[in-house]
């Protein structure tokens, strides 16, 4: 059954610096594109970060600068590098994927937490 599993998510410290993964397991359709994205408590779901299948990225504004994303299209994973986190970034991560054919994956999500 395919599914995507976030980790990596966890309690930082403001300038710190996380790496998020998600793996997309049982995989038997080619990913297309792969996102990130997040909700805070209150807050409307924004995406993050996309990337395509030749490594093209966009960034949202308020992450551009900070956030690296990428993706291992063998493995069928993709990872969220974060650097100098704000207390703003905290929030519920989560990964979405589609697939040429289009069909569309979520997970689960993954707990960030940036403290002052």
């Amino acid at each position: 059954q395919v599914q995507l599993v976030e980790s990596g998510g966890g309690l930082v410290q403001a300038g710190g610096s996380l790496r998020l993964s998600c793996k997309a397991s049982d995989m038997v359709f080619v990913i297309n594109v792969m996102e990130w994205y997040r909700q805070a408590p209150g807050k409307e779901r924004e995406l993050v970060a996309s990337i395509n299948r030749a490594s093209i990225t966009n960034y949202g504004d308020s992450v551009k600068g900070r956030f690296t994303i990428s993706r291992d299209n063998f493995k069928n994973l993709m990872y969220l590098q974060m650097d100098s986190l704000k207390p703003e970034d905290t929030a519920v991560y989560y990964c979405y994927a589609r697939s040429l054919s289009n069909r569309e994956y979520w997970g689960q999500g993954t707990q960030v937490t940036v403290s002052s």
